[in-house]
């Protein structure tokens, strides 16, 4: 998920916080009782589980006890609960096969499930393994599915004045693929997560990657990348302004306690969801934990200052592996109309490895948005691989 582009969105967007979403929060902070900034990675998908699965009982006490007692309640709002539900469990059992690689000197962390051919899944930038929660357990029927924090976020660590680039992150997904999984693979990112995967899928010795897929792929790490899309042209003032002051630690500081509370994160997923039921409580924790780790305002600022990195137009025709594009057609942040949509919407003219599908009525992470439409393209193209 581009958060890098969300610290931009909250400085031209911002809504008043309710009393409803006071509440909530109130409510959810009380079952998250620990301090995560306390805790060492290794810990953090441990203490998230515990603490979730003490939650989902408060919020089925509060939210969904009435269920049993109000029959007046519509089908649709019981098959949400029942959704919600599904949702929390599939949380608890994906960090509960959290594990710890060392890579370089770094604690990462990854889950991984099922038996089959191997499968990567790469979150975007401010996401983590659990925004696959409603993809992982799909997935695992026919696949053995890791998922991987990214050095910097996620419950992976985020060493102290790193400067993190895409080419970092690439590297870290080929040596993942020759030591931890040691078989082909097929990458499966979101957003700079796809990005990520086409570096590597690029970059990695010959056999190593099956397949790589891509859900709505930025366009590089921050907005820099994008020098020919006129809406970033009128708005590099406000970006570069934005860099400079992210320099300053004290505005730095104040700026990323602005846009992980809770009422703003759950304000900047809405815009970018285009199912706004998809923006529970468990999403915004899956977001905000990590944000409260030691290191992850650094992870910030290095990530939307740093280089932007390669853009996915120029290594594409270098991948030799078969590539499926899943693109949620009302994406506020990589629209289908701007230079990289475009260039992936006429790609399967000019490639015949490349396979797009424009997913109707999908935002910016069409995996969580609307897992489903997701499944029903991405399963086919896995098994025929």
């Amino acid at each position: 998920m581009a958060m890098a582009d969300a610290a931009t969105t909250f400085t031209l967007h911002r809504q008043p916080f309710s009393h409803t979403t006071l509440h909530n929060s109130k409510s959810v902070s009380s079952a998250f009782s620990f301090s995560s900034s306390q805790l060492p990675p290794s810990r953090l998908c441990c203490n998230f589980s515990t603490a979730l699965s003490n939650r989902s009982h408060h919020h089925r006490m509060r939210s969904f006890g009435c269920i049993a007692s109000d029959m007046q309640f519509s089908s649709q709002q019981n098959s949400f609960a029942a959704s919600a539900k599904l949702v929390v469990r599939a949380l608890r059992e994906i960090y509960a096969t959290c594990r710890q690689w060392l890579w370089k000197g770094y604690s990462i962390n990854y889950a991984v499930q099922g038996s089959g051919p191997p499968i990567l899944l790469v979150h975007g930038f401010g996401a983590s393994i659990g925004h696959w929660r409603r993809n992982i357990g799909v997935l695992a029927k026919s696949n053995t599915v890791y998922a991987i924090d990214l050095l910097g976020l996620g419950a992976s660590e985020k060493p102290s004045k790193f400067q993190y680039t895409m080419e970092i992150w690439a590297e870290l997904l080929v040596d993942f693929i020759k030591e931890v999984v040691g078989a082909p693979t097929v990458l499966i990112g979101n957003s700079i997560g796809s990005l990520a995967c086409v570096i590597a899928s690029a970059a990695a010795p010959s056999g190593l990657v099956r397949g790589t897929v891509l859900l709505n792929c930025s366009g590089g790490m921050n907005n820099k990348a994008i020098s020919d899309d006129w809406r970033l042209q009128l708005a590099s003032p406000l970006l570069w302004l934005i860099d400079f002051l992210l320099q300053r630690p004290y505005i730095a500081t104040r700026l990323f306690n602005r846009v992980k509370s809770r009422d703003n994160l759950k304000t900047i997923l809405q815009s970018i969801y285009s199912n706004k039921d998809a923006v529970d409580d468990e999403l915004v924790e899956v977001i905000l934990r990590p944000a409260d780790t030691a290191g992850a305002l650094d992870a910030f600022v290095s990530i939307i200052t740093g280089p932007p990195g390669p853009k996915p137009m120029k290594l594409i025709p270098s991948i030799s592996n078969p590539i499926l594009v899943l693109w949620g057609d009302e994406d506020p942040f990589t629209p289908i109309n701007g230079p990289v949509g475009k260039y992936f919407q006429a790609l399967p003219q000019i490639n015949p490895k490349v396979q797009l599908y424009l997913l109707q009525g999908v935002g910016h992470c069409p995996h969580d948005d609307s897992p489903d439409l997701v499944h029903e393209k991405l399963l086919p193209w896995l098994a025929n691989l």
